[in-house]
């Protein structure tokens, strides 16, 4: 279950970044208010699963799903440039991510 929070954490801050460039430098109200909210929602569950996984992993997979997520959204939604060595590298950065779920034991 921690897992779940955990990866659920990475999509909020997907979102909250999201929510970040939206809001033109927290000048618009509602994507700021959206901002601050799914950051709470994010932390929060990074909270949580930080409680059986090991703290420097929870964080790079957050971190890790949060980097990847916003640099998709960029891409799908920015129109950010989608060359071969950023989708390469983001696919890499994907299999860390699920090395580190393989060989990462939850904490009694």
């Amino acid at each position: 279950m921690h897992w779940f929070y955990l990866i659920l954490a990475g999509c909020f801050e997907c979102g909250f970044t999201t929510c970040l460039k939206l809001s033109e430098g927290l000048t618009k109200i509602s994507w700021s208010i959206a901002f601050v909210l799914l950051s709470i929602v994010s932390f929060a569950l990074l909270t949580l699963a930080a409680q059986k996984i090991s703290l420097g992993t929870a964080y790079a997979v957050w971190t890790g799903i949060g980097a990847a997520g916003t640099a998709l959204v960029g891409i799908i939604w920015f129109k950010d440039p989608a060359t071969f060595w950023r989708l390469f590298f983001l696919a890499g950065l994907i299999g860390c991510l699920i090395g580190l779920k393989l060989v990462s034991p939850e904490k009694e």
